[in-house]
């Protein structure tokens, strides 16, 4: 075994970068945060080639002088802990003393800055964490800080970077999320040259807010607010229970201005939503929880992204409580309401009339403007009429195709018994093996189709077992090159950030073959301009953004199966019948029929099952009819 022996400073330098800086998103993080901290108004950012080439943080705040600028680039030196007290009682974004050195010995690295005492600026160069010259020269006040060649000296690092444009889309969300608790500075970012996102100065923090999650939510965020008698605060934005979202890609969660992954806050956000969300569906959110800074401690990951709280049950019901009394006015029109909200003049979706003072939503928010909670945005995004509030198309009656049923001889020749049953498969449920051959008898709480099989009694769930029909009926299309497209009089446009529009633009093709056209409409906007057969009037803006957030999740390249089946997974379940609504007999029966021409008709294509059967001999066992 090796002696014992003290790391070099360089190495132990790369092994602290290992920690912060993971790929350039890490890098602009750091650097934008330390911007924010030295009181800039405006911060602008360019990037080359992903990141990988350049990375370039400029702003206008306080700068430094020549000692501080050479004292930054040193292990453990900071501006902004002094004592023990100081640091676990954290007030700023940046605080660590390895950033700027760590960052430095990774890449070829050039910090140019002034302060408001200094006549000149300070220009340094460093290497692969060697400083190689030190100069002086005319500079406005503040900060430049130049990345170059990330990784050049660590080649296992560097090999684990995705493409440029993955890269730069990693970039633009870590600046986005910054954006969203500083609506007061002014944030730019480039790509190649090529502006990518212009943030400017809002006085009402909504419309920063607005500005990054996109126009089409802007009439379906409600206020969410509370206070605790201990200074602990929460506000912010939360989303309707029918705008959730399949993936939690747009939870943002903010304590003391900082954002961060708190899994006690999304247990409470989620909590609050108890009973409004289907499984595997998650809410929208922009919450903004202010507390004691001595009361949390933000010292426990090293890229500050995840912290711990001193109470952390008092964080989890101050959340809880202040989303659940949001959603409150929702499910109960007439309970008592919240005095400080004023009423909706508009209508709710659906046409029906809004209760008044329920609830605030972003476009008619009109008062408070705290420090780090949002308020309302300008009325050049007010929408101009109730259909302008990317509201849900009304549902379309659906109408099963007729088909032939097949013949005895057709029948046995198509007995499951030639091929053994897949093990996720259901047992058939009758020597027939036909859903059509069943009886139906009533329907449940209009969710449920109520069967009379030679078995017993088997109960059918009609929006799994029409997602699985859509599913089949649109891998067989899109197999055999013929969607069945339905052209929109007025095309849909759709709004992203710049990851979802670099992925939509990827899956143009393939969206394509389902039976989607879409063109790119300038910037990060999309035009639908037609739509499978199936997915008519039906919310399509929201169908887009579903399989956007799916295809992020589980990863994206064009043609791979597994990803298509997501994407027609998805198109399945908003195209299918919805629980609840009322259906004639006819149309229960040829949803029968179209089951029996489903390849595996007893799963929706996310695994739940689509019908169940109880045994005669099961229920007479529970009467005591038999033992």
């Amino acid at each position: 075994m090796a002696g014992i022996r003290v790391l070099p400073e360089i190495l132990s330098n790369k092994i602290a970068a290992g920690e912060v800086v993971e790929r350039p998103a890490s890098v602009v993080k750091e650097l934008v945060e330390n911007a924010l901290d030295a009181r800039s108004s405006r911060v602008d950012i360019a990037v080359e080639n992903g990141g990988k080439s350049l990375i370039q943080v400029s702003d206008n705040g306080e700068g430094m002088g020549r000692d501080d600028a050479m004292l930054s680039i040193e292990r453990y030196a900071t501006g902004k802990i002094f004592t023990d007290d100081d640091l676990f009682s954290i007030q700023t974004l940046g605080f660590r003393g390895e950033a700027l050195p760590s960052i430095a010995s990774v890449s070829r690295f050039r910090l140019e800055t002034r302060d408001e005492a200094s006549e000149t600026g300070t220009v340094l160069f460093m290497e692969g964490g060697r400083l190689k010259k030190v100069s002086e020269a005319g500079l406005p006040k503040g900060t430049r800080v130049s990345v170059r060649n990330l990784f050049y000296n660590t080649p296992a690092r560097k090999k684990f970077l995705k493409t440029p444009q993955t890269e730069m889309g990693r970039v633009a969300d870590t600046v986005a999320v910054i954006s969203m608790a500083r609506p007061q500075v002014r944030l730019t970012l480039s790509h190649n040259g090529r502006a990518v996102k212009n943030w400017p100065p809002v006085r009402d923090p909504a419309d920063r807010i607005i500005d990054v999650l996109g126009a089409d939510l802007s009439g379906r965020l409600i206020r969410a607010e509370s206070e605790t008698p201990g200074d602990m605060s929460v506000s912010g934005w939360i989303s309707t229970p029918d705008s959730a979202r399949s993936a939690g890609t747009r939870i943002f969660m903010y304590i003391n201005g900082r954002p961060a992954r708190d899994p006690v806050m999304r247990k409470a956000l989620l909590k609050g939503y108890e009973g409004r969300l289907m499984k595997g569906r998650f809410p929208v959110s922009v919450l903004f929880l202010t507390l004691p800074f001595d009361q949390v401690d933000v010292n426990v990951h090293p890229a500050k992204q995840e912290v711990k709280f001193a109470d952390p049950r008092a964080v989890y019901e101050t959340v809880a409580g202040a989303v659940s009394l949001a959603l409150k006015g929702l499910d109960a029109p007439f309970a008592r309401r919240r005095p400080p909200l004023p009423p909706l003049p508009k209508p709710l979706r659906g046409g029906a009339p809004s209760p008044a003072g329920v609830f605030e939503t972003l476009s008619d928010y009109a008062g408070r403007t705290p420090s780090v909670s949002p308020g309302r945005p300008s009325p050049a995004r007010r929408p101009s009429s109730p259909e302008s509030r990317a509201a849900p198309r009304p549902q379309a009656e659906i109408k099963f195709r007729e088909k032939p049923v097949t013949t005895p001889e057709e029948t046995k020749r198509e007995k499951p018994e030639s091929r053994p049953p897949k093990k996720e498969e259901q047992a058939p449920l009758w020597e027939k093996k036909r859903f059509s051959d069943m009886r139906i008898i009533g329907r449940l709480k209009n969710a449920y189709i109520l069967c009379e099989s030679p078995e017993g009694l088997a109960i059918i769930d009609p929006h799994a077992a029409h997602e699985r029909v859509i599913f089949e009926k649109l891998k067989k299309s899109m197999a055999e090159n013929r969607p069945d497209v339905q052209n929109l009089l007025i095309p849909e446009t759709i709004e992203t950030g710049y990851r979802e529009a670099g992925l939509l633009k990827e899956m143009i093709p393939d969206l394509a073959a389902m039976g989607f056209e879409v063109e790119p409409f300038g910037g990060n906007t999309f035009a639908v301009k037609s739509v499978p057969a199936m997915a008519v009037n039906r919310d399509i803006k929201r169908l887009i953004a579903d399989m956007i957030e799916k295809m992020a999740e589980i990863g994206f390249a064009p043609g791979v199966e597994k990803a298509l089946d997501e994407c027609m997974a998805v198109i399945a379940c908003h195209s299918a019948v919805r629980s609840g609504r009322r259906l004639p007999m006819e149309e229960m029966k040829n949803l029968l029929k179209e089951m029996d021409e489903c390849d595996h008709p007893s799963h929706c294509p996310h695994g739940r099952p689509s019908w169940i059967q109880w045994p005669v001999k099961t229920i007479e066992k529970s009467f005591k009819r038999i033992l």
